[in-house]
């Protein structure tokens, strides 16, 4: 979306903001990164940026600085100062909001809007997708939902964090890779060229790798989901099997959501909308195009009430 562009998805929503907003943010956090979307009260797109991380279960402090690091670095898009902070009603979609203690720990933290209301990235994704209608959405990026909302409720499918949850995330084939590379290494599988190269990335020190899995998080896991796609397009046996893998975990979420009424869903997110030709055409049948993206469900949230625990967090 170019500076000064229209948000379609915004027509509606003026009636919902008060006087003293000015403008309007979405952001869209996960394990990856931050991305901020600022407009007007009539969706004149201002500026937008992204920063690192703004997963709230990794950090409610470290969240809070990249939002506002993203904010600062849109704003300054846009010709504004930190000053105008104070005018502007922000929605945030982020990473590990499902969780309440940390919603709780980050929704305590002090700030500078005049207006803050936190739902999930998925909760965000599927606004953005289905332009505040009812819809269904299968997030993967480094993590992964499922989710739907239907006459005002969510439901979800799965997005529990990594490691026990977010089937067909980049985490998980991260993971997945990983443990395979580490099974060739030890001669028990048949060699890869993706296997190798994961090998090569820690000098072909098993004892490194072992280290490295003591403190590596979702996004350390999930850096090496590029290669699995490289690889499976010039064949690799490893590559592929891992992305068949990922296209049945992705079926089995939206299993979950059409069992709970779901006609059809968006895939969104770096992994998910990789997907389609992997997925069965049963399903690719009914997989439909988002209408918008995370930052513009957040900013459908800005200055209307969406918290997830139904708390508001003013100024």
């Amino acid at each position: 979306m170019a500076l000064g562009s229209y948000s379609p998805l915004l027509r509606n929503v003026r009636s919902f903001y008060v006087a003293n907003f000015k403008y309007l943010v979405g952001i869209d956090g996960g394990g990856t990164s931050c991305r901020a979307r600022i407009t007007d009260l009539n969706g004149q797109l201002l500026g937008e940026a992204k920063t690192g991380s703004a997963n709230i279960m990794l950090g409610a402090e470290a969240a809070m600085q990249s939002i506002l690091d993203a904010i600062g670095a849109a704003a300054q898009q846009a010709n504004l100062s930190t000053d105008s902070f104070a005018d502007m009603a922000v929605g945030l979609a982020l990473a590990g909001a499902e969780e309440f203690q940390a919603w709780q720990a980050f929704m305590a933290l002090p700030h500078p809007f005049a207006h803050l209301t936190l739902n999930t990235d998925g909760y965000g994704a599927c606004l953005g997708a289905w332009a505040g209608k009812d819809g269904a959405i299968l997030i993967a990026g480094t993590g992964s939902v499922g989710l739907m909302i239907k006459d005002g409720q969510q439901h979800v499918v799965g997005g529990r964090e990594f490691p026990i949850s977010d089937h067909g995330s980049g985490a998980i084939m991260g993971l997945r890779l990983i443990q395979e590379s580490l099974l060739i290494a030890d001669g028990i599988k048949p060699d890869s060229r993706l296997a190798q190269e994961v090998l090569a990335h820690f000098n072909h020190d098993i004892d490194a790798i072992v280290r490295w899995s003591k403190t590596a998080k979702p996004r350390d896991y999930g850096m090496f989901s590029p290669q699995i796609f490289h690889y499976a397009n010039s064949g690799d046996a490893l590559a592929i099997a891992l992305l068949k893998q990922t296209a049945r975990d992705i079926e089995m979420l939206l299993d979950g959501l059409f069992s709970k009424g779901a006609e059809k869903a968006c895939l969104m997110g770096g992994i998910a909308e990789r997907m389609h030709l992997w997925l069965s055409p049963p399903y690719q049948a009914r997989i439909a195009q988002p209408q918008g993206d995370a930052m513009d469900g957040a900013l459908l949230m800005a200055g209307k009430s969406h918290n997830l625990y139904n708390v508001e967090c003013m100024v």
